[in-house]
């Protein structure tokens, strides 16, 4: 630079050039002395690659066989981790050739073929690196895994048992552990999923799964469990011993939004809480909420079980209210990531409205959600009948008219009854006993409708479940006015895509690469 501002003359630089011993063309000098199109039509790099190659399938399980003896589970069609797979499978030589880049070639999903592009270098003559493409094909076997095969064999064929209940008259807890066992894959190891009364029979081919999935439970619920085992077969020589387990698992009978009398001891305990109190969150510890005064606690599996103690009324007998007036008394308080505010309210029940002049002054935790013509959702204690140990042993306790639990969309919700929601959920593949007796199929779908709407209303409980979008949800302008309407509903936000690869979609993408 400053040889030109001086302004000194600067010859321009040129880079030399050779002639291709073999075809004469100018080019830039390598050691080979040989151009690109000479060189690669004398040396090929990818001389002993291998160009065909199998993997072995099972169908079952959707998992790939890594030799001997080790299945992987989890590769997704043409992913980043079948990808690395299929690489270790063609063991390329590290010392001699390098990978640049690998990618799938579409194949028919019916074609049982993979195929892969790669490109490689490697020094071909006097220290030239050469890089060239290189396909691969590797055939699909399909193979049962030796779980599926004992599977398939005999579908009873198992080792350890989960007997998974819980002593309710609805299966709403279930229906909510059956999301959590979606999301976290915890039964991908189960050979057969059955449903029995009051719980589900998980069936594993060996003991460690059973341990594993138990585990689980034990994190997201309160439980408390036994495990027995039974001698099936015994080989006197090799003093092998043949064992089937079986775990009895029992969830507490509490369940989310019932109303509990607490014993005295354990209302002491808790720094005199309640005695009356609502259950808002059940995981693997009872949140305990005080609507009167706003008190909570927190009691896990451990203290529970100690001292066990069932609902004073549960939300199959919730009553629905309408909210005649409402003064709110207090701020707002968060609780456990919810938030509440005291009030006064009036209401009626709607089986007396305009019946009769029966009214309630009650104090509520819900102030800012309710507001005059509202609908609640409540316990009726003026006119319940209550046969309760515990509450015979709190001596001159007061019990309130009516305690109100959440705000109720049941009048709005109707006129949306029997249309198709732009979100769905999984559901596992048990098997289910149709001839059973005392099975209510229309109670079932009820409570299930029941699990939906309380997701729909509930950021808090979809939060560990995953939400799919519904393909087959087409609005109307009916339904766009019907969302108008202050109804809860999830966002497209929290939705996820539901990937169904389908020959129609792959037949289209096939198009795509051809063209």
């Amino acid at each position: 630079m400053e040889m030109e501002q001086s302004g000194m003359f600067m010859p321009a630089q040129t880079v030399g050039t050779v002639l291709c011993c073999i075809c004469g063309v100018a080019m830039p000098p390598n050691p080979a002395n040989m151009c690109v199109r000479c060189l690669r039509s004398r040396v090929d790099i990818t001389e002993g690659l291998i160009r065909h190659a199998a993997i072995v399938y099972c169908p079952e399980c959707h998992s790939y066989l890594q030799p001997p003896r080790t299945w992987i589970r989890g590769l997704e069609p043409e992913s980043k981790e079948l990808l690395a797979f299929c690489l270790r499978r063609l063991r390329l030589p590290q010392r001699r050739i390098r990978l640049v880049h690998a990618e799938f070639i579409w194949t028919e999903p019916h074609s049982k073929r993979l195929r892969l592009r790669l490109r490689v270098q490697a020094e071909a003559l006097h220290g030239a690196i050469l890089e060239q493409a290189h396909m691969v094909e590797l055939t699909v076997h399909d193979r049962l895994c030796d779980n599926c095969t004992r599977a398939q064999a005999n579908p009873d064929q198992w080792s350890a048992v989960v007997q998974l209940r819980q002593l309710v008259q609805h299966r709403r807890t279930f229906f909510y552990l059956e999301q959590l066992i979606l999301r976290h894959g915890a039964a991908v190891r189960a050979i057969r999923i059955a449903e029995a009364d009051h719980g589900l029979d998980f069936f594993f081919g060996s003991r460690s799964h059973a341990t594993k999935f138990v585990d689980f439970i034990n994190g997201v619920a309160p439980i408390r469990f036994r495990n027995d085992k039974q001698l099936v077969s015994h080989d006197v020589k090799s003093s092998v011993y043949n064992y089937k387990h079986t775990f009895s698992v029992e969830i507490s009978p509490v369940c989310r939004e019932d109303l509990i009398c607490l014993p005295p001891k354990l209302a002491n305990a808790l720094g005199n809480l309640g005695p009356l109190v609502l259950c808002t969150r059940v995981t693997n510890s009872i949140a305990l909420l005080d609507p009167l005064t706003l008190r909570s606690a927190f009691l896990d599996a451990n203290q529970y079980w100690r001292a066990p103690f069932k609902s004073l009324l549960t939300s199959r007998q919730l009553v629905e209210y309408i909210v005649l007036d409402i003064e709110v008394e207090s701020a707002e308080v968060h609780i456990g990531g919810s938030k509440y505010v005291m009030a006064h309210a009036q209401v009626a029940r709607i089986t007396d409205f305009g019946k009769n002049d029966t009214m309630f002054t009650i104090r509520t935790h819900l102030g800012h959600l309710l507001n005059p013509g509202d609908y609640a959702l409540g316990y009726d204690l003026y006119s319940a009948n209550n046969n309760d140990f515990d509450i015979d042993q709190h001596k001159n306790l007061v019990l309130p008219e009516t305690i109100l639990v959440k705000k109720s969309y049941q009048e709005k919700q109707s006129k949306k009854r029997g249309k198709a929601r732009t979100w769905k959920v999984k559901n596992l593949n048990m098997e289910v006993d149709t001839t059973s007796k005392g099975r209510n199929d229309e109670k079932r779908n009820t409570e299930y409708e029941e699990f939906l709407r309380d997701l729909e209303e509930n950021p808090e409980m979809r939060f560990n479940i995953s939400l799919y979008r519904n393909k087959e949800y087409q609005p109307s302008e009916a339904a766009s006015t019907a969302d108008g309407d202050d109804i809860p509903s999830i966002p497209l936000e929290e939705l996820l895509a539901d990937l169904d690869l389908s020959e129609d979609e792959g037949n289209q993408n096939g198009e795509n690469m051809d063209e």
